[in-house]
């Protein structure tokens, strides 16, 4: 059994930087061939666009940097492992892998976004980079929540002796890994629609911008939803009963899978009205106000996710 866990623990450590560098190496590829493709559109914008290509691809590096950063932790720290370790070092890969490989290939898209809207409207380059940094900037979020699951993690898989606390540890890695699919493609498919935007109508930046920060803020309450999960179940501290065990895989799963939807969908509802106000900046008010009460309604979906989540943790 202890030889199972060095496995485990090893393959955490593998699997956290190669599944993230993957998602990462993905979407920097698209980065760069949509600034090749912008430099066809617009050779006297180079420069706005070598800039934007090279920054936006930084941010999108951002997950990798953090997976390298928890791969040498577990590496290079003193670990005592026992035949539960391993499995508690699960929650790590799960936090981390997850987010990390679909931050690192979402967050591409409003970089994309952006440098073909540089192409367009080139002598409206910095407020097009500012934008897409802003939103790109929120879509790296929940990589940084995943992190600190990770640390909490690691800190207590130390002390890991029954297979309760260890399944325990990997519930609250689920937990925060994926709740965080949903809501990353929702923050994803918003910023590239707005980004875009900006190349189509540069008048409407002042409304899209106040937009998008009010939008991104509903479409990422669901993760912090998964994130109380995760510090819930960090903290829930039991003997070796494996009910309570099965209670905290299912509150991870509920809360989870239970972002899915609202996330995305969010998503989507936003990036509708973000067209329309481009279209039609005058509209702004009425277009906004029906697009936060319906994404509002959404997200009434993730609170009843929380709420059976909060409650399976309470009555274990």
């Amino acid at each position: 059994m202890t030889e199972l866990s060095w496995f485990l623990h090893y393959g955490t450590i593998a699997s956290c930087i190669a599944i993230t560098a993957l998602g990462v190496g993905i979407g920097e590829g698209l980065t760069s061939q949509a600034a090749i493709t912008a430099l066809e559109i617009q050779p006297h914008a180079k420069s706005e666009i070598a800039k934007i290509n090279i920054l936006g691809a930084a941010l999108v590096e951002t997950a990798a940097i953090i997976a390298s950063a928890i791969a040498l932790i577990l590496l290079l720290g003193n670990q005592t492992i026992n035949e539960f370790t391993g499995y508690a070092s699960l929650g790590i890969a799960f936090a981390i892998c997850l987010t990390g490989f679909f931050v690192g290939l979402f967050s591409a898209k409003p970089a994309n976004a952006a440098i073909l809207a540089v192409a367009r409207q080139p002598f409206f380059s910095q407020r097009i980079f500012r934008f897409m940094l802003i939103s790109q900037s929120i879509i790296q979020t929940p990589v940084i929540f995943a992190f600190i699951i990770a640390m909490f993690i690691r800190s207590q898989s130390v002390y890991v002796t029954t297979m309760t606390d260890a399944i325990r540890l990997l519930s609250a890695g689920l937990c925060i890994g994926l709740g965080s699919i949903g809501p990353i493609i929702g923050l994803s498919n918003f910023a590239e629609t707005a980004c875009a935007g900006l190349g189509y109508n540069r008048t409407a930046y002042s409304k899209l911008l106040t937009f998008t920060f009010i939008s991104q803020a509903i479409i990422e309450t669901p993760i912090i939803f998964s994130l109380v999960i995760s510090l819930f179940i960090c903290f829930s501290f039991v003997g070796d009963n494996m009910i309570a065990a099965v209670a905290f895989f299912a509150s991870a799963l509920c809360m989870g899978l239970g972002t899915f939807g609202p996330g995305i969908s969010s998503g989507k509802t936003a990036a509708a009205a973000c067209r329309q106000i481009v279209i039609n900046p005058d509209i702004y008010s009425s277009v906004s106000k029906v697009s936060i009460f319906g994404q509002g309604v959404i997200d009434t979906a993730a609170i009843y996710a929380f709420l059976v989540s909060l409650g399976l943790l309470i009555l274990k």
